[in-house]
C-alpha cells in the first residue's frame, strides 16, 4: 500500500507539474517558457519525485515504465495491475487539480487542455503515423535511460537526474508532434478532462508507449541482463 500511495502521489505531481506549466504558465507568452519550459518542467517532476519517493516505489509514474520494467526483469508481474492502478488515478487526481485552478480564472476556457493528440490536434500537425513512430521511438528510449540508469553497475545516486534529462529531451523532440505522451496515465488524465476529440484518439497514446516500453525492456534484457552481474 505505501508502494501504491507514493505512486498515486508521483504521478499526480507529474501531470500538475507538466501539463500545469502547459496550461498555465504557456499559456503567457510574456512568462516566455513555451515548449522548452514544459519539457523542463516535466523532467524536474521526475527529478524531484526520483529523490522524494523512489526509495519507496521506484518512482515510475507511468504504466509503460512499469511494463518496460517488467519486461527487463527489473519489476514483479503481481505488482503490475496494482501499480498501472494508481498511476492513471493519480494523473486523474492531478488533472482534477489543475482543472480546478485553471477554471477559477474568468473566462476560462478548456481547449486542449495539454491533451495529446495527432492530425489536426498535433501542435505541429503531424500524422497518425509520425505520432505512433514517434511515441514508439521515444518511449523505447526512456526505458532504454531507465534501466541503464537504475542498472546495478551504473554510477549510484544519479538515476534520478539522467532519468529526468532524457524526459526532458523526449519533450523537447517530440512536443510538436503528438504534445508528447510517452505515459499513458498522462494521456489518460488530459484526456477526460479535453474530452471530444481526445477520448477517440487515446488509443494511441496507450499502444505505442507500452509497444516502445516492451520492446526496450527485452532488448535490454538481452543486452545486460542483471542474473549475470551479480
Amino acid at each position: 500500500m505505501k508502494k501504491l500511495v507514493a505512486e498515486f502521489i508521483g504521478t499526480s505531481w507529474l501531470v500538475l507539474g507538466g501539463c500545469g506549466s502547459a496550461v498555465l504558465a504557456a499559456a503567457y507568452p510574456e512568462l516566455g517558457i513555451g515548449f522548452v519550459g514544459v519539457a523542463i518542467a516535466f523532467g524536474l517532476t521526475v527529478v524531484s519525485m526520483a529523490y522524494a519517493i523512489g526509495h519507496i516505489s521506484g518512482c515510475h509514474l507511468n504504466p509503460a515504465v512499469s511494463l518496460g520494467l517488467w519486461a527487463g526483469g527489473r519489476f514483479d508481474k503481481k505488482e503490475l495491475l496494482p501499480y498501472i492502478v494508481a498511476q492513471v488515478l493519480g494523473g486523474i487526481a492531478g488533472a482534477s487539480i489543475l482543472y480546478l485552478i485553471a477554471s477559477g480564472k474568468p473566462g476560462f476556457e478548456m481547449g486542449g487542455f495539454a491533451a495529446n493528440g495527432y492530425g489536426a490536434h498535433s501542435p505541429g500537425n503531424y500524422s497518425m503515423v509520425a505520432a505512433l513512430v514517434t511515441e514508439i521511438t521515444m518511449t523505447f528510449m526512456f526505458l532504454i535511460i531507465i534501466l541503464g540508469a537504475t542498472h546495478s553497475k551504473a554510477p549510484k545516486g544519479f538515476a534520478g537526474l539522467a532519468i529526468g534529462l532524457g524526459l526532458t529531451l523526449i519533450h523537447l523532440i517530440s512536443i510538436p508532434v503528438t504534445n508528447t505522451s510517452v505515459n499513458p496515465a498522462r494521456s489518460t488524465s488530459q484526456a477526460l478532462f479535453a474530452g471530444d476529440w481526445a477520448i477517440p484518439q487515446l488509443w494511441l497514446f496507450w499502444v505505442a508507449p507500452i509497444v516502445g516500453a516492451l520492446l526496450a525492456g527485452f532488448v535490454y534484457k538481452m543486452m545486460s541482463p542483471e542474473e549475470e552481474e551479480a
